[in-house]
């Protein structure tokens, strides 16, 4: 376990970068928005490869905050119709920052602020206070998130939040996996996905859920057995295990060239499949170089009470954890 000085923000602020090493596994942590700014695990072979898409330095990451590669996203991961929620008979007006949407936190969500941190035995606790009216969302919140590497060589990330007023909460990590090695290639067409659900939130062309869930059956979103995505994937899974207290495995990817696999298992309800359509020629990353699987309660839960509850309350603590387990197949 060790930091170094990543780079300097424009203000002054230093940021840290923390590499976590275990079983032959090395990741690297960023105390900017709490990116992943690599991991590296070994083939079938073992020959060792960068398997999460990032930049080599800070600039790459402040001139293209888009994508969010790599980041802790919050208060609340993915879309919040119209930027506004009600909420114990107010409304919370948000940041429109995705058309007429609040989308991953807003102008300035978790993933562009700099976070304390703490060195673990195998990992680093990342933790800030996001004061109340950051970004218009009610309460002060104390977050922290905890990236771990667990014996054989795990990422997990272990989520908490206490909160003085109540408020709304989403948090979910935004890499972009490509397990033949970042920028090897088309992650989306050479990729097997696998994800453990039934069904997904419908959506209208802003992906915003109309509330209704669609059987994946018959469908191209049916990802319960193992095959390539291709392109024009972004939508929200209905895990089929629901919310649970302990990790539970819901998908994989598989690149049947080097042999890689990367298991998810999440406490959460919802997992939300990204083929990187929207990579443009300002990354060096092209659509589909990278597949996200962000583990998440669903888009637009506070104006869906269908939806589980993203809701937190004086004297409730907010628990998610996520693992990412590494492996090889013949």
């Amino acid at each position: 376990m060790r930091s170094e000085l990543f780079g300097t923000l424009p203000d002054g602020t230093p940021v840290h970068r923390w590499t976590l090493e275990r079983d032959g596994v090395r990741v690297r942590v960023l105390t900017y928005g709490g990116i992943v700014q690599s991991a590296e695990v070994p083939d079938r072979s073992g020959a060792t490869a960068d398997v999460a898409l990032g930049f080599p330095s800070l600039d790459g990451y402040l001139a293209n905050p888009g994508p969010f590669l790599g980041a802790l996203v919050g208060r609340y991961a993915n879309r919040i119709a119209g930027g506004r929620f009600p909420l114990d008979g107010r409304i919370y007006h948000l940041a429109q920052n995705n058309g007429t949407n609040a989308l991953h936190g807003g102008e300035r969500g978790f993933d562009k602020r700099v976070w304390d941190a703490d060195p673990l035995e195998h990992g680093v606790r990342l933790h800030r206070v996001s004061p109340h009216g950051e970004e218009g969302f009610p309460g002060r919140m104390e977050v922290s998130a905890t990236y771990t590497l667990d014996e054989g060589g795990a990422l997990r990330i272990a989520y908490e939040a206490v909160t003085d007023a109540p408020t709304v909460v989403n948090l979910t990590n935004h890499s972009y996996w490509n397990l033949g090695g970042a920028g090897s290639g088309d992650a989306a067409g050479g990729h097997e996905v696998r994800i453990a659900a039934s069904r997904f939130t419908a959506s209208d062309g802003d992906l915003i859920p109309t509330g209704e869930f669609t059987e994946v059956a018959g469908t191209p979103f049916d990802f319960r057995e193992p095959r390539k995505p291709g392109l024009g994937h972004d939508r929200n899974y209905v895990l089929d295990k629901g919310v649970t207290e302990a990790p539970v495995e819901v998908a994989e990817l598989h690149d049947p060239a080097s042999g890689r696999t990367l298991a998810v298992a999440t406490t959460e309800p919802g997992l939300q499949l990204y083929t990187a359509d929207h990579f443009d020629e300002t990354l060096p990353f092209a659509p589909g170089a990278g597949i996200a699987l962000e583990t998440q309660h669903f888009p637009d839960s506070p104006n869906r009470p269908r939806f589980p509850s993203t809701e937190l309350r004086p004297g409730q603590v907010f628990r998610s954890e996520t693992v990412y387990g590494f492996g090889t197949r013949a």
